[in-house]
């Protein structure tokens, strides 16, 4: 079994409830949760919207590939109703999930970069990653997560609300 680490966000309709239903279908088809943050209300980034987001990461454990997971992932964020844009860019979304490491694998294929490339310039991921796994060295900038936090110069606010309420 591999861990792994996943980023969930969403701006639209229930958000906890997308949340948690993305909770549930990943411990159904990717892997068990052994791990989760708490919630963290923030402002979209690289966007425009009035909608803010709820972001939290997960801790797994799985058997699948990196590539089948993604592939889940992808699954996971259709049936929870995410419409891909033909455009470029960012937009709003109902789910949104994030592969952000898989164990120390450093991967680049077409659909998957692993550690995810934008890890140590976004604030909404690293808080809650921090929350979870602070020591976590980086594969490719070998820092602990910790220490990218300290040095990440993203100014978006991340406030952090609680723990999600819905049991897994």
């Amino acid at each position: 079994m591999k861990k792994a680490f996943l980023s969930l966000g969403t701006n639209l309709g229930d958000k906890e409830k997308n949340l948690s239903r993305a909770i549930r279908y990943i411990n159904v088809g990717i892997g068990q949760m052994i791990d989760l943050s708490g919630l963290y209300e923030t402002e979209p980034w690289g966007f425009e919207s009035n909608e803010k987001f709820l972001n939290m990461v997960i801790e797994i454990v799985t058997d699948l590939t990196p590539l089948e997971m993604i592939d889940k992932c992808l699954e996971i964020e259709n049936k929870l109703g995410r419409i891909r844009k033909v455009f470029k860019g960012y937009s709003s979304r109902t789910i949104d999930i994030d592969i952000l490491f898989y164990d120390d694998i450093v991967l680049s294929e077409a659909n998957l970069i692993l550690p995810h490339p934008h890890i140590q310039n976004r604030r909404f991921i690293l808080e809650p990653l921090c929350e979870i796994a602070p020591d976590f060295i980086h594969p490719v900038l070998n820092k602990t997560l910790k220490e990218l936090l300290i040095e990440c110069t993203d100014i978006c606010i991340v406030k952090q609300l609680g723990s999600i309420s819905s049991g897994f």
